[in-house]
């Protein structure tokens, strides 16, 4: 097993757990670590190495991907107790893949310069939820020294279906929080479109019936519509991590105003505090509802 093609990947939530699962697919040899070990327990049957810390992960190795749930997390592997940057190989390659927020990038990519001026630093979040990270359907959005990173492209067409190299690093990062505030915003569209619906007569069923085909006709839409329709808001992107990347959009934005998208994250934040945090971010039609009744 050359260390030059090993891919390493810190956190195996769903988006994570999707990533190892695909590197596996394409015979890339793959080490994967986790606070919650088990979380790497189908992929070691697979053929990965579950490591028992991430430090042990990272070691030697060229490729490590972090998809942790945020900036606080990121920095404590990688360079507070964890401690992982440190026992990267010279040009080892980072590619910091979750949501954290601009200035929170901006803040890493400084730390890790300072800490390792050697290791090649890729910031690249990606758009899509669980199913499309599942089915390597999702769209990087990278940005950074792509030269410096050599073999990266390997690591992307394993896990997407699309790059798009957006320059300077920290870039990717900003363009993620342009795309989630535009799912959001059609997120709660959805929702209250299809309140209305009902309110009038109407299934979810016999609204996307009137807009395929059409322009509006776009498969999140269907996606979503079908679970409102039948209830099921089982995650593919949780409530409390749209509710996130609305903040993180918002503190983003500074004295731009996004009187819409500030408007969701208070009905969002209020879904959350009412426990439904952990479902997707559909359930907001259920939120709405209940608040009728």
């Amino acid at each position: 097993m050359s260390h030059d093609t090993t891919v390493v990947v810190l956190g195996l939530g769903a988006m994570g757990h999707a990533f190892a699962a695909n590197l596996l697919k394409n015979d890339l040899p793959v080490r994967v670590w986790n606070r919650t070990r088990s979380r790497g327990d189908d992929l070691a049957e697979r053929g990965a190495l579950n490591a028992d810390s991430a430090i042990d992960a990272v070691s030697g190795a060229r490729f490590v991907i972090t998809m942790l749930p945020d900036f606080e997390t990121t920095c404590d592997v990688l360079l507070g107790d964890g401690g992982a940057l440190s026992h990267l190989p010279e040009k080892g390659v980072v590619i910091q893949m979750g949501t954290i927020g601009v200035e929170q990038t901006e803040t890493l990519i400084r730390e890790i310069k300072t800490a390792r001026p050697d290791v090649v630093f890729i910031d690249a979040p990606v758009s899509g939820t669980k199913a499309p990270a599942e089915q390597a359907t999702i769209s990087v959005l990278a940005s950074g020294d792509q030269k410096a990173a050599d073999g990266i492209d390997t690591v992307f067409n394993a896990i997407s279906k699309r790059v798009v190299w957006l320059g300077d690093a920290g870039r990717g990062s900003r363009m993620k929080l342009v795309v989630n505030a535009w799912l959001i915003h059609m997120m709660q569209g959805i929702a209250e479109s299809a309140r209305l619906a009902q309110t009038l007569g109407f299934s979810t069923e016999e609204f996307w019936s009137v807009l395929d085909g059409g322009p509006l006709a776009a498969p999140y839409v269907k996606a979503k519509l079908d679970k409102i329709g039948s209830e099921e808001y089982s995650a593919q992107m949780a409530l409390e991590w749209g509710l996130k990347d609305a903040l993180l959009a918002l503190d983003a934005a500074g004295d731009t105003d996004l009187p819409g998208l500030m408007r969701i994250s208070e009905i969002w934040r209020d879904a959350v505090n009412a426990g439904l945090g952990e479902q997707d971010i559909a359930v907001v039609h259920d939120y709405l509802r209940r608040q009728d009744s």
